[in-house]
């Protein structure tokens, strides 16, 4: 969230949210905290997935949505096309007979961001928005992170009222007392009024981005809603007992075949955190499980780095923007514990789903080398029987799979423990060429079974 000054004196806030499919529900929540959304399409691009995403969202919130088409100043542009495909998602302007506002700019070339400003203001009046900066402060966490130096802090957008340094407040199961707050660019300010972003420092816990946040009466108050809050998000975090639960349960216990791929997941902030979570829940796989033993915000340390030591699952740690302190460092390298950081989003989602590819059981596909047919048997007091064979097709190899065939019926299928061509050992005998062979404890053997010598390849799978 940020906040710019137009040349007419007046300010907007902007909650800006990422274009990445994973950022769902942080586009969701920016929906509803908004009071006007603005649809950002290339107009070299046209209409995305996202895109359709963001105006479901903006209508589920009951939200006006001012349509910004970027990239005029491109060859390729089509601003036209970015229209009628608009128009199928019924958002049509004010010249085609409908009542969203669009405006045509370059964000690269600055062309037309001060008609985008006018654009905006004027829908904000058209709105008549007002807030009472009076009353004590209400709004919501845009975001919450762990700082070195600072401890948690959070981004919260005032909604309603005035914060003031050394207010009490409540921050879903959070609670604190305002210590400092600095505005959009980084400078301290001691008092934010309605539709201010502000990153607040003196907080017990760390919230979710989404959380309400509200100015209380005292600390006790605080705590007492905060133990409130906390323990409601637990009561719906605990999956009721039903049929369908205790079945799937029992399923589980039964498919013993299910592999299992832990992950410790840390991240920055809890929006990426979230939107890695979304995305990861996405990778459903029959063989495969995800179990996310633990996730939180702030740096990898020797907690988690132990708690992946501990746990049965085959689990990796993983770290989002965020490093292992020299402590988490050391212990996974005794323990062997694998360590990844990521810095893209995409990337982070493409390695998970890579290592639950990587614990897929791979096809498997028969591929036959050769047959030989058993001409003469001949006997041998320390060997037992040998079969005097002709290849008939292919090759015969020592060290492939061997099965024998009686009236294409499966007698044997095992292993060489000899083949002999001209009475020396041999690696592989090709069609055409007589050999000796023995099976492996297996003797029940008789002219014209046919041999046949096969391998078996591996493929590996992915999801």
């Amino acid at each position: 969230a940020y906040r710019i000054k137009t040349k007419l004196g007046k300010f907007i806030t902007f909650f800006d949210t990422p274009g990445h499919e994973a950022f769902t529900a942080m586009r969701a929540r920016g929906a509803k905290v908004t009071d006007i959304v603005v649809l950002v399409v290339a107009a070299d691009d046209g209409v995305k997935e996202t895109t359709i995403e963001a105006i479901n969202h903006a209508k589920a919130a009951k939200v006006p949505i001012i349509v910004c088409i970027n990239k005029i100043d491109l060859s390729e542009a089509n601003s036209q096309n970015v229209k009628n495909q608009l128009m199928e998602h019924e958002i049509l302007s004010e010249e085609m007979g409908g009542k969203n506002l669009f405006v045509e700019v370059s964000a690269k070339s600055k062309i037309n961001l001060d008609k985008l400003e006018e654009v905006i203001l004027l829908q904000a009046e058209i709105l008549n928005l007002k807030s009472n900066p009076s009353k004590k402060a209400s709004g919501v966490i845009v975001e919450s992170k762990v700082q070195q130096g600072k401890g948690s802090t959070a981004t919260v957008l005032i909604q309603e009222g005035s914060l003031k340094v050394g207010d009490f407040f409540v921050a879903g199961p959070s609670y604190g007392k305002v210590r400092a707050m600095n505005d959009d660019l980084g400078k301290k300010i001691i008092k934010a009024t309605p539709a201010v972003p502000v990153e607040i420092i003196g907080i017990t816990g760390l919230p979710a981005a989404g959380d309400d946040f509200r100015v209380v009466e005292n600390e006790t108050k605080a705590k007492e809603i905060a133990s409130y809050m906390l323990h409601k998000s637990k009561i719906s975090q605990s999956e009721p007992l039903t049929k369908e639960s205790l079945e799937k349960q029992f399923s589980d216990k039964r498919n013993e075949k299910i592999k299992e791929l832990g992950l410790i997941l840390k991240s920055d902030v809890q929006g990426s955190l979230e939107a890695i979570i979304n995305g990861i829940e996405k990778f459903k796989n029959d063989e495969i499980k995800i179990k996310i033993v633990h996730k939180g915000v702030g740096e990898i340390n020797q907690s988690d780095v132990s708690l992946a030591t501990a746990s049965e699952s085959f689990v990796i740690v993983v770290g989002f923007n965020v490093k292992p302190n020299i402590l988490a460092r050391d212990l996974a390298k005794r323990d062997k514990i694998e360590i990844k950081f990521f810095t893209v989003i995409y990337e982070l989602l493409d390695y998970v789903k890579d290592s639950m590819s990587g614990l897929l059981v791979p096809d498997k596909k028969e591929v036959l080398n050769g047959k030989a047919k058993i001409k003469e048997i001949f006997k041998m007091s320390k060997i037992g029987k040998i079969a005097g064979c002709e290849v008939i097709e292919g090759k015969i190899d020592k060290k492939a799979n061997i099965r024998l065939l009686r009236d294409n019926k499966l007698i044997y299928d095992g292993k060489l423990n000899s083949l002999k061509k001209f009475k020396e050992e041999a690696s592989e005998v090709k069609e055409g060429s007589e050999c000796g062979m023995v099976l492996e404890n297996f003797q029940d053997i008789k002219q014209n079974d046919i041999l046949e010598s096969y391998i078996i390849e591996e493929e590996k799978r992915s999801l």
